[in-house]
Order: structure tokens, then sequence, then C-alpha cells
């Protein structure tokens, strides 16, 4: 008998089930993770055969995945009970061939303070002016003082789990943080917006916006030259969630104006980012590689494991994606 913390009780029976997972998140993951998970299963009194090969799709029970894995139809998982993504993103499984098993994406305690400590700290050297102290060939003395943090509104689109803490470690350091999401959302002490309207008036105060969306078709191009437009003159961009929400030409357009007075960003629509991409040249544009939020195999390990007890213990799964909507 296994028990989780005020997550009641889980037994496999008299005659205990072997199940059988396949880790197809890539091959260059699996000694990564191959000890945490076997760590977590055994911890959790599932029995398992465990492994990053498959030699009969009809016989998995769970699939632990990612983008660029070893799957590119899950038609022939007919008993696999769940799908279980490594990355908080699932933009390149949703639209996968035969998936019509419950997809749930990582939410991961490690994966959210990463994108904390990324938001916060790009934050705090933007609001600080960080950068024209550090970089000081010319030796210039300018004692120009910045505002405090109440002085400076961020705007927050994105408003999921991982928005979420990155806007209230923001309000905690005295910012006022304006949340946006594509639908209504209500949570206590944080304002949030939702729609066009709800769009543009957070745009519209905002001297550092933080984008924390999903890919999807609606949200391809969000931040178009009309809506960077709507910024205050020298507001920032901080794009640690997808590439593809931003549109690069309308970016360095801003940039090149001065209406937008930098950018920080961690995602791209192609990546590796090309070494031609004029990102990697622009003075405006601090470019850092996919590294805001990273996948850690322990404390990933135990999220996956998590589910699959729920699983087997009829309880609903944790994260779950809607696949319709394609988050």
């Amino acid at each position: 008998m296994f028990t989780a913390p005020d997550k009641g009780p889980f037994c496999f029976g008299k005659d205990k089930t072997v199940l059988t997972i396949y880790f197809a998140a890539g091959q260059s993951r699996w000694p990564d993770y191959a000890a945490p998970l076997r760590t977590a299963l055994a911890e959790a009194g599932i029995e398992a055969q465990l492994s990053p090969q498959c030699d009969d799709p009809s016989a998995v029970d769970y699939v632990i995945f990612a983008p660029g894995g070893e799957i590119a139809d899950f038609t022939p998982f007919t008993r696999t009970k769940a799908v279980l993504n490594l990355w908080a993103g699932v933009e390149k499984i949703v639209s996968l061939p035969g998936l019509t098993q419950p997809l749930c994406r990582m939410v991961d305690p490690a994966l959210t303070s990463g994108m904390v400590e990324w938001v916060v700290g790009h934050c705090l050297r933007h609001h600080l002016g960080m950068d024209r102290h550090i970089i000081n060939p010319a030796h210039i003395w300018d004692p120009t003082c910045p505002p405090i943090a109440s002085e400076r509104p961020i705007a927050m689109l994105g408003m999921g789990a991982l928005g979420e803490a990155c806007a209230r470690a923001l309000q905690a350091l005295g910012f006022p943080v304006t949340g946006w999401s594509r639908t209504p959302k209500t949570l206590e002490g944080l304002p949030c917006l939702h729609g066009e309207d709800g769009l543009r008036s957070a745009l519209g105060c905002a001297q550092i916006a933080v984008l924390l969306l999903p890919s999807t078709p609606d949200t391809q191009g969000l931040l178009n030259a009309e809506r960077l437009a709507l910024m205050p003159k020298g507001a920032v961009i901080l794009n640690p969630g997808r590439g593809p929400l931003i549109d690069d030409d309308a970016l360095i357009a801003a940039l090149d104006s001065g209406q937008i007075g930098h950018a920080t960003l961690d995602v791209f629509r192609t990546e590796p980012l090309p070494a031609a991409h004029p990102f990697w040249s622009h003075p405006g544009v601090t470019v850092t590689p996919h590294i805001a939020a990273e996948t850690r195999p322990q404390s990933a390990s135990r999220v996956i494991v998590e589910n699959i007890r729920r699983g087997e213990a009829g309880l609903p799964f944790l994260h779950l994606v809607d696949l319709a909507r394609g988050y």
C-alpha cells in the first residue's frame, strides 16, 4: 500500500500490475531521466517496465514524450492511458496524428522557479538600467536614478501557472502588474484583463511587457506593429514564452525607430537562432538561448510519476491539455 500525502491511498492489489512505460522523449534525454524516473516509480510503489524502446505500441500504458521524440503518430498506442509531456509547451504535440489520449503538460516547481528567476532578473535589469553601467567603455558618469518599482507598470501576457507565478513575484517587489489572457480569468489581488480591448489597455501603460502565452493559431504574431505602437515609447519586451508570439520584422522596425527600447528574447521561430538572423547583431536585442525555464529530470520525474499514480488510482490527471484549444 502506498499513500501519497493528501492524495488518498493507492494499491495495485494482490496481483501487482506491471505497467509498460515508453520513454519516447528522445534517446539523448534517456541517460538523464532513467535513474530519476526509476527512483520516483519505486518511491511510489509502482512496478513498471520503463524503456526508451517500444516493440509493441499496443501494449504501452503510458508514454513520456517531448517534441522531437520517437513518435510521429499516436494511432497505434491503443492501450495508452495518458501522454505525459516533459515540456510546458505542447504546440508541437497536439497536431500529431492519432492523438486522442489524455495529454498532460509539465508543471514542475523547479521549472516554475527557473522561469520566475529569469523574468524577475531581466525585469530588474531593465528597470534599473543595469546595462549602461555594466557596459560603459567610455566611462560616462551618469548619476540618473531609475524610478522605484511602483512607478514601473508591467504587463504579463499569459496568466497560466508560469505567468501567475512571475506576476506575483514582481508584485512582491512593488511592481504594478496587469495580467492579460485570451479568456476571462479572476485571480485574487492580481488584475487580469482579456480580449482585444484588454490587450490594448494592458499594453498601453506597460513599460515592460512579458510574454508567457502558448503558441496557437490565435497567438501567432500577437505583438505586431499595431500593438507595439500602443506601448509607451522606449518600452521593453521580454519573451520567454514562444517565438511565434512576436512579428520579428515589426519588432526590429520598432527597435530601429525607438518605439521599443529593448527586447530580451529567449525563444525564437527557428532554434537555434540562425547565425545570420538580425537579432544577433541588433544593439537593442539580447538573445538568451532558450534557458529561461528548463525541465529538471529529478523534479520532473516526480511530476510524471504522480500522474501515473493518479491514472492507476482512477483519479483525474493533473495539468490536462484541452486538445481542441491546443493548450
